[in-house]
C-alpha cells in the first residue's frame, strides 16, 4: 500500500470571496497521484476562518506524513503558518511546496546568480527562507514532478526549463486525467455565467508575449505555450457537464486566440452543445491584435457573450514602453469586431 498524501490549498482572505474558483493546479496533481494508486486527502482551506484548527484536527486524527502545498505569492504567509502547524503536530512529516510563487522566485533567483548578484537579493533570499521551512520545493509543472518530490529528501526540483524532463509537453498535457474535483466540495463554490452553473478550465498553458509588467515573462513555465488538443478540451467539457451539470465555462488561458486551431475548437464546442441539447455560456481572454471576424463569429456560436482583454492603456507611448504589441487602433478594432458580433 502506498503512503497517503495530503494536499493543501491555503486560504486566500485577501479575496472578496474565496469560494468562486477552485484551484485547478493542485487538483491536477491529485489526479495523477490517484492515477498511480496513491491515496490522497485534500484540505481545501479556502474561506475557512479557523483553518489552523482544521489542520491540527487532521494531524491528530491521521498518521499522514506527506503534505503537499500550493501557493501564489499572497498565499505564502498562510502556507508558512500551515507548515509550522504541521511541524508542531507532526514533526517527522515531509513538506513539499509548489505553485506559482516558488516557481517565479526560483526563476528570478537563477537570474540573480547569473548576473553575479549577492545572496541578499530578494528572490535568492526568499528561496533560501522557503528551503528552511519546506523539505522540497517544486518549480514548474507539478504533475510531472510530484513523484520525484515524494522520493527526494530535500532541495529544489526545477522543471522551469524547456529542456527539462519535467517540462510538460502538448501530448502529456492533452492526456492528463481530469483534475480531481471530486475531492472538493463543489457545491460550496459560487460561480455563474449569466445564470449558468459555471466552472473554470484551462485549454492551454503559457503566454508567448513579453509585456514588461508581467511577473511570468522570464519563466519558461509561464512563457511557453503548451496546448491541449481540441478533442481533449471538448472531452473535459463533456465530463464536467455529465458529472457535475456545468453549463458555464470560464477559460483561464492567457489568450484563447493564440491557438491557431481556435475556430476548430469552438466549432467542436458548438457541436457538443447540439449533441447534448444544451446552451452553454463561455468566457475567456483574447489578444486584441490577433482578434478576427472569424474568431468572433465562432465564439458567439459557441456561447461567448463577454470577452476579456487587457488594453492596459489608451496611450501609444505607454503601449510601446510596456511592449504590449497591440496598438490603440488594434484595441479599437477589437471592440468594433466584438460589438459587430454581439
Amino acid at each position: 500500500m502506498k503512503n497517503k498524501i495530503c494536499l493543501v490549498t491555503p486560504p486566500s482572505p485577501f479575496l472578496l470571496d474565496e469560494r468562486v474558483f477552485m484551484h485547478i493546479g493542485i487538483l491536477k496533481v491529485a489526479a495523477v497521484l490517484e492515477q498511480r494508486g496513491y491515496p490522497v486527502d485534500f484540505l481545501d482551506l479556502s474561506g475557512i476562518d479557523n483553518y489552523l484548527d482544521v489542520l491540527r484536527d487532521y494531524c491528530v486524527d491521521t498518521n499522514t506524513k506527506m503534505f503537499g502545498l500550493t501557493a501564489s505569492t499572497p498565499q505564502i504567509p498562510f502556507a508558512v503558518q500551515i507548515a509550522e502547524t504541521i511541524r508542531e503536530n507532526s514533526d517527522d512529516s515531509k513538506l513539499i511546496l509548489g505553485g506559482p510563487h516558488v516557481t517565479l522566485m526560483h526563476t528570478a533567483s537563477k537570474r540573480e546568480k547569473r548576473r553575479g548578484l549577492d545572496l541578499s537579493d530578494r528572490a535568492t533570499q526568499d528561496i533560501s527562507q522557503l528551503r528552511n521551512i519546506f523539505d522540497v520545493l517544486v518549480c514548474g509543472d507539478g504533475e510531472t514532478m510530484i513523484f520525484d518530490a515524494l522520493e527526494t529528501t530535500s532541495g529544489v526540483i526545477d522543471g522551469d526549463d524547456r529542456k527539462s524532463v519535467y517540462f510538460l509537453r502538448n501530448k502529456q498535457f492533452s492526456e492528463l486525467p481530469h483534475p480531481a474535483r471530486h475531492l472538493v466540495d463543489i457545491d460550496s463554490y459560487r460561480y455563474t455565467i449569466e445564470g449558468r452553473k459555471s466552472v473554470s478550465l484551462i485549454a492551454q498553458l503559457g503566454c508567448p508575449f513579453k509585456c514588461t509588467f508581467c511577473s511570468g515573462r522570464n519563466s519558461p513555465f509561464l512563457r511557453n505555450i503548451r496546448q491541449r488538443s481540441s478533442e481533449s478540451v471538448v472531452a473535459k467539457m463533456r465530463h464536467l457537464y455529465d458529472k457535475y451539470n456545468f453549463t458555464g465555462f470560464m477559460f483561464y488561458d492567457d489568450e484563447l486566440n493564440v491557438n491557431k486551431n481556435l475556430v476548430e475548437l469552438l466549432d467542436q464546442i458548438s457541436d457538443l452543445q447540439a449533441e447534448v441539447g444544451e446552451d452553454f455560456r463561455l468566457r475567456g481572454f483574447v489578444k486584441a491584435e490577433l482578434f478576427t471576424e472569424k474568431q468572433a463569429a465562432a465564439m458567439y456560436r459557441a456561447g461567448f457573450r463577454w470577452l476579456l482583454t487587457g488594453f492596459e492603456s489608451g496611450d501609444e507611448r505607454i503601449l510601446t514602453n510596456i511592449q504590449k504589441n497591440a496598438t490603440r487602433d488594434d484595441n479599437t478594432r477589437a471592440v468594433e469586431i466584438a460589438k459587430k458580433h454581439n
